[in-house]
């Protein structure tokens, strides 16, 4: 038998040093950066969403960044094809492939496998984010205790956008979700040797490096990148429009508040989000190795 091709997993949250670290591994082991960021996989955003920049792409390859145009609602499901296509590369060898990123649905899906569900009509999309809309945490439980019973025990705080994707496919496909998800296909890993990291700095340290950071991308062309995406009049609902800084840089382009107050913003959303992640990733990756 030959050696397994090797695959490094680090999740972590938001400024947490996680793609440094996948870099440090690339370079040691000759691996190519996969991303593992819902965020990062859209064309307009790179400075924001706190891509790779040109310095560290020519440090290694790196793959599935910036690849996705802003006016697509991309999937897990088209992000893990879209790793396949990577894994088959014969260009790529056995390469070593360092997969990074802050999304935890991408990881499980790479190591787990994922719901392959039919194509939902966007028309069906809208009217239930219409519905959903204007409902508290109460509201959209009440809704989906009503309409799916069966996704309730998987979704029992549902945020607007899980709740909105769980009413749309029942509508579309006449099935729960949850039946979708019970049939899911099987994880991409197998064969691998797969080494699995999170990043986990002191809460303190992380608040300084978020704070840090988003003042250093508004002085490196946030401005001017929000307004390229501003520019292609996309759907406000759109994923794209809901990364962190998007509004509140548009915000104050458009005079609606202040530059102190946008950043200010900016950084709370900011922390907002890794504490999200810091819990979706102690109640699923509490096996893997934390890295403090």
């Amino acid at each position: 038998m030959g050696v397994a091709r090797r695959a490094v997993l680090i999740a972590g949250p938001t400024a947490s040093g996680k793609s440094a670290l996948a870099l440090e591994k690339a370079r040691a082991l000759d691996g190519i950066v996969v991303n593992a960021d819902s965020m990062q996989v859209y064309d307009s955003l790179s400075i924001v969403t706190a891509r790779p920049q040109p310095d560290e792409l020519a440090q290694a390859m790196h793959k599935l960044y910036g690849f996705v145009p802003a006016a697509t609602r991309f999937s897990t499901g088209g992000w893990l094809a879209a790793v396949s296509e990577v894994i088959a590369d014969p260009g790529l060898g056995d390469r070593p492939l360092i997969f990074t990123g802050g999304t935890g649905l991408y990881f499980d899906a790479l190591i787990n496998g994922v719901a392959v569900v039919p194509p939902v009509p966007q028309a069906v999309v809208e009217r239930i984010e219409h519905e959903v809309g204007a409902l508290d945490r109460e509201g959209r439980r009440a809704m989906l205790a009503a309409r799916d019973p069966a996704m309730v025990d998987r979704l029992p705080e549902p945020d607007r956008q899980r709740l909105v994707r769980a009413l749309a496919v029942l509508e579309a496909t006449g099935k729960s979700l949850a039946a979708w998800q019970d049939e899911t296909q099987a994880g991409l890993l197998d064969g691998f040797e797969v080494e699995r990291l999170v990043l986990n700095p002191d809460r303190d340290v992380l608040r300084d490096r978020i704070a840090r950071r988003f003042a250093a991308m508004v002085d490196q062309g946030a401005v001017e990148e929000v307004a390229g995406l501003m520019a292609q009049n996309l759907d406000a609902r759109l994923p794209v429009m809901k990364a962190i800084g998007v509004r509140e840089i548009a915000a104050w382009q458009a005079g609606e508040m202040s530059r102190e107050a946008a950043i200010e913003r900016a950084i709370i959303g900011t922390h907002q989000y890794a504490k999200r992640q810091r819990t979706w990733f102690r109640n699923r990756m509490g096996d893997w190795d934390w890295i403090e």
